[in-house]
Order: structure tokens, then C-alpha cells, then sequence
């Protein structure tokens, strides 16, 4: 059995759970409002793993063992149910939690986009990490930029742009 990291650590909840509080949190709905469920304690995949091998019938280590493979790129050790600058507080149901997200300058977010436009225009991949990394603090750009299937093609007269 693979297991990415041996400290990694997510949330669960079950479906019929998640629906009902979904279903709650859109009836009770402000404009504009960001809910988040509470699900509780995060749980080591690692016990998750053990506790399965067990269940199936087998010993962990002489039937089944867990292989270690280490994250992948941008996959976090802990999931983070809100941003570290977000408030957030209960409502009506214990279960479900009203985020009120940071503050942000319409001005700024503006500039941001249309310096974001131009970098695109022209395909300029470092400018485009430069303005989310000056935009968004937490921005973490990727050491490898995928293709992910996109072709580049030359157009008449211009730079070479990215089409699919």
C-alpha cells in the first residue's frame, strides 16, 4: 500500500454529512458569504492505512506494507480549512463556519489584472509569476512550467502564443 508521507494528515467526513451540510449552509445562504464545514480532527493517512490493512484481514508489515513515496509537487502535509489571514465564525449550525475573507484593494486587484493581461499577451511566464508573487504573498510558483498538452504555434507578425 502507498502512503505519500508519513506524517500527512487529511479531513473525512461522510457523503450523507457533507450533502446535508452542504444543503443547510445554501439554505441559510448570505450574499457573498464563504462557508466552510467543520469536520473535525484531521486524521493521519498513515493510521487510515494501518487501520485498513487490518480490516482486510491482514498484518501490516509481514501481508501488507506501506510504502512511503514521499509528496507530490504542490500537495501540502496538513489541508488548511481557511487561510491564515481569513476570520471566521459559527453560525446557526454547529457544524457549519462563516469565513469573512481578507481584505483586498479593488485598486490594487485592478492593476494586478491588467499587468496580468499584458504578461499573458506577450507569454511572459517569469512577469506572470513576478505580479502573483508581488499580488499574492503566498503565491508559490512552480520550478517547471507543464505543457499540459498545449502546442506552441507562431503567428504572422507575432510572438509565439500558446493555443490548444
Amino acid at each position: 500500500m502507498t502512503v505519500t508521507d508519513h506524517e500527512v494528515t487529511r479531513y473525512f467526513m461522510t457523503i450523507p454529512e457533507a450533502c446535508q451540510l452542504i444543503v443547510q449552509a445554501a439554505a441559510s445562504a448570505a450574499h457573498a458569504s464563504i462557508y466552510t464545514l467543520d469536520m473535525g480532527e484531521p486524521i493521519p493517512i498513515r493510521v487510515l492505512a494501518e487501520q485498513m490493512i487490518r480490516l482486510a484481514g491482514k498484518q501490516l508489515g509481514k501481508d501488507i506494507a506501506i510504502v512511503y513515496t514521499g509528496l507530490r509537487p504542490g500537495e501540502k502535509l496538513h489541508e488548511t480549512l481557511f487561510h491564515a489571514d481569513e476570520l471566521y465564525r459559527p453560525t446557526s449550525h454547529s457544524k457549519i463556519l462563516e469565513a469573512r475573507a481578507r481584505d483586498a484593494s479593488a485598486e490594487i486587484i485592478a492593476r494586478a489584472l491588467t499587468l496580468l493581461q499584458a504578461a499573458v499577451d506577450a507569454y511572459d511566464i517569469e512577469e506572470l509569476s513576478r505580479i502573483l508573487r508581488a499580488t499574492i504573498p503566498e503565491f508559490l510558483p512552480s520550478d517547471k512550467v507543464e505543457e499540459s498538452g498545449a502546442t506552441i504555434v507562431q503567428f504572422p507578425a507575432r510572438e509565439a502564443r500558446r493555443t490548444r
